[in-house]
């Protein structure tokens, strides 16, 4: 089965994600799509196994297989949290509703060293950039400040909420270029603070429900078993 048929056919959630689903799109915003695939389990039968991931087949579309998705949500993969809790779902079958069930299931403190980790890494590319040219690249600097005010009310309300809201227009400033970089700084490293003071008292368990999520795929996994696949290619005759 070809990568761009799995997504095609056995998508089971796909959202929009990106500027869009955070609110802070302009006219001149990509589009990004993301997506979970639910592979056959007889694809698994074979010596060949399906991908863990697809790219395309559209521009700016990416894909896991589920068992994939879920791996990666249960280590706090800030990207993966983010789509499962995107305001524009484009598609979603019973499967991926129950996925959105499970939302919770993935939340845990250890999104504080996932998203701080992360942040971190971006942090010190920005300070190359303006050691280098002068001035960060503004755009990436904004998302960094959306990712630390994300990382901060999760860890204080145990609730991920990936649209800005009223931080929209100053965090467009910041993409424009309008606020210095001595204040885009200062208030990262606020924002960090405050992430490491909720991290203390976070009303997150310690751990994601594994268990939970397993649970869910195997019965899924079973599912797809049972599901009436193309017939299988006559065995090959032995000599006599």
């Amino acid at each position: 089965m070809r990568p761009e048929t799995l997504v095609r056919d056995h998508t089971i959630y796909s959202c929009v994600m990106g500027s869009r689903a955070f609110g802070l799109a302009t006219e001149d915003s990509d589009t990004d799509r993301r997506g979970v695939f639910l592979a056959p389990t007889e694809l698994y039968w074979r010596f060949e196994k399906p991908p863990t991931h697809v790219e395309g087949p559209a521009e700016e579309q990416f894909s896991w297989e589920l068992e994939r998705f879920c791996e990666l949500a249960l280590r706090a993969n800030p990207n993966i949290l983010e789509c499962l809790h995107s305001p524009l779902v484009e598609s979603v079958d019973d499967t991926g509703r129950e996925l959105l069930t499970l939302r919770e299931a993935f939340l845990s403190r250890r999104a504080y060293e996932t998203f701080t980790r992360y942040a971190q890494g971006q942090h010190h590319k920005l300070d190359a950039e303006v050691r280098t040219h002068g001035a960060p690249r503004w755009k990436h600097a904004m998302h960094l400040l959306r990712l630390l005010t994300s990382a901060r009310d999760l860890l204080r309300t145990g609730v991920l909420t990936i649209d800005v809201g009223d931080e929209r227009e100053p965090l467009l400033a910041v993409r424009r270029g309008e606020v210095p970089w001595r204040e885009v700084e200062a208030r990262m490293n606020l924002l960090t603070r405050e992430g490491e003071e909720a991290a203390r008292h976070s009303p997150l368990p310690d751990e994601p429900d594994r268990r939970r999520v397993e649970d869910f795929l195997i019965r899924t996994r079973r599912a797809s078993a049972l599901q009436p696949g193309p017939p299988s290619a006559p065995p090959c005759s032995r000599p006599a």
